[in-house]
């Protein structure tokens, strides 16, 4: 059993609101469960079609959660590092170990800012498929929850 580290915080950051009640349930139904550790979401407003004002809002919420502290901000992106549920359940596992605040953003339709992409520590997508961002929400949110299950012998997995 994976011993629960205290302090340690897992952040989605994503840009717009989900807006689909299936989507929803969908999304608390793992949120419940999610809790080695607890997976909170912050929903950023969209601003049309300006990347540049999404990114400073990112950046500003990761500094907010972070208190003074530094969080470890892993952007998802069609273009960064594809894995296996059990290699991201061991990745996860090696995160949680080394940073207390770890951010996954999901941006908004324009993609990143360059200052986001400058300032994040890792890059990491769900498939080469392109996904519209509240299935990618709902699949990360899947995903972390599946790592949760890997790591402490679930049987979730199987």
């Amino acid at each position: 059993m994976a011993e629960r580290r205290p302090g340690r915080q897992l952040n989605l950051i994503v840009v717009g609101k989900l807006k689909d009640s299936h989507l929803e349930a969908v999304e608390q139904d793992y949120l419940k469960r999610i809790n080695n550790p607890e997976l909170l979401i912050h929903e950023l407003k969209a601003s049309a079609e300006n990347k540049e004002a999404e990114g400073e809002a990112i950046l500003k919420k990761v500094r907010d959660l972070s208190q003074g502290g530094s969080g470890h901000i892993v952007i998802m992106t069609e273009w960064g590092k594809q894995s296996t549920s059990v290699s991201f359940a061991s990745w996860t596992r090696q995160l949680l170990e080394r940073h207390a605040k770890i951010f996954f953003v999901i941006g908004g339709a324009e993609g990143f800012s360059e200052e986001v992409l400058n300032q994040c520590q890792e890059r990491i997508s769900l498939s080469e498929l392109t996904f519209p961002h509240k299935i990618a929400r709902i699949l990360l949110v899947e995903q972390l929850y599946r790592a949760q299950t890997i790591r402490i012998g679930h049987p979730y997995h199987n």
